[in-house]
């Protein structure tokens, strides 16, 4: 993993041998990171750091997507186990802003689970107060939404509607952040819930998933209180 941080520098010579034997290294990685015993001791050398140059690459060459999506993977493990000291730890690290780059650029997997991993930061009510502390950090997360909602118009993806909505309604929990999406949510969700008038793309994967449907409901109902 230390090794192949030279072939990430431009011009980047990472090859996909290369890539495919960090990323099973980073397998073996994230069974440790999803363990009880093990995962205090994770946080505690500060591995996930060592992830972080990954993260940051912007190249869409295959090698580099899959070093990408597995990191991403060894952090989703992190986060899944809803643990306070994890939260902790990462929001005193660069992960969001790293995730919000993905979010924006990165393949559909890689969107879906940096934007997971954004979710189960606002989860936790020290994640969301972070988020919600300065309008920065509240617009940096917000734009990065919208400007996601508007390509799910074009390139539908229910996986990934899922995460951006239960993002917004989780923000909706804070009353300053209510008060601002009253004003920054993207137009097509604030269409009538019974998906009549939603974008087609947009009603079409909430006709999938019934629980999505509820969670853009709620979002509009705690938007509509004063």
């Amino acid at each position: 993993i230390v090794c192949i941080s030279p072939q990430l520098s431009p011009p980047p010579t990472l090859t996909a041998p290369a890539s495919n034997r960090v990323c099973n290294s980073l397998a073996l990685l994230q069974c440790v990171a999803s363990h009880p015993e093990t995962r205090p001791l994770f946080l505690k050398a500060h591995i996930p750091l060592l992830l972080y140059p990954f993260l940051n690459t912007v190249s869409k060459d295959r090698p580099f997507e899959y070093l990408r999506l597995t990191s991403l993977g060894v952090i989703g493990a992190l986060v899944k186990v809803d643990d306070t000291e994890v939260i902790n730890f990462l929001l005193q690290t660069e992960i969001i802003p790293l995730c919000l780059r993905i979010m924006e650029t990165g393949s559909e997997l890689s969107k879906t689970v940096a934007t997971f991993i954004v979710q189960k930061l606002l989860l936790d009510d020290m994640g969301l107060t972070y988020i919600c502390a300065t309008a920065e950090r509240f617009y940096a997360v917000s734009s990065v939404l919208a400007k996601m909602v508007g390509t799910l118009q074009t390139q539908p993806s229910i996986r990934l509607l899922k995460h951006v909505i239960r993002c917004y309604l989780r923000l909706s929990d804070n009353p300053r952040a209510r008060e601002a999406l009253r004003q920054c949510l993207p137009e097509c969700l604030q269409a009538d819930p019974t998906l009549q008038h939603l974008p087609e793309p947009i009603a079409n994967c909430l006709r999938e998933d019934s629980a999505t449907r509820r969670w853009l409901q709620s979002l509009l109902t705690n938007l509509n209180q004063r």
